[in-house]
């Protein structure tokens, strides 16, 4: 799995277009990241970035610790590291429709 597998996948979704975060090739909705490479050093290469709650974050570290992972650096933000090599095409797809979800949410939120 690499990036270009990440935006077929993810282009798929209503208002989803690939762009850049960080200098990095990323997945926007509504000009919000979603998903991206992961740019700081900490992380493992073939890394991808995904938005999510805290809660869901760590479920998915319980759950599959060889696909999801942290660094120290990533702790305070509401993502998870995703090993691209280990994942499964159907475990990436609920993982961005969820990502969607997330950063759609709080962009209501913030609305309000």
């Amino acid at each position: 799995m690499d990036f270009d597998a990440v935006r077929r996948i993810g282009c798929a979704f209503a208002g989803v277009e690939p762009g850049t975060s960080w200098g990095q090739p990323a997945l926007k909705i509504g000009k919000k990241m979603f998903a991206c490479i992961a740019s700081h050093r900490s992380a493992e290469p073939g890394t991808l970035v995904v938005r999510t709650d805290f809660e869901r974050r760590d479920e998915l570290l319980q759950e599959a610790p060889d696909i999801y992972y942290l660094t120290d650096h990533y702790v305070g933000y509401p993502a998870v590291l995703v090993r691209l090599g280990n994942i499964k095409p159907d475990a990436l797809r609920g993982l961005l429709a969820g990502a969607i979800q997330f950063v759609k949410q709080k962009e209501l939120a913030k609305r309000r």
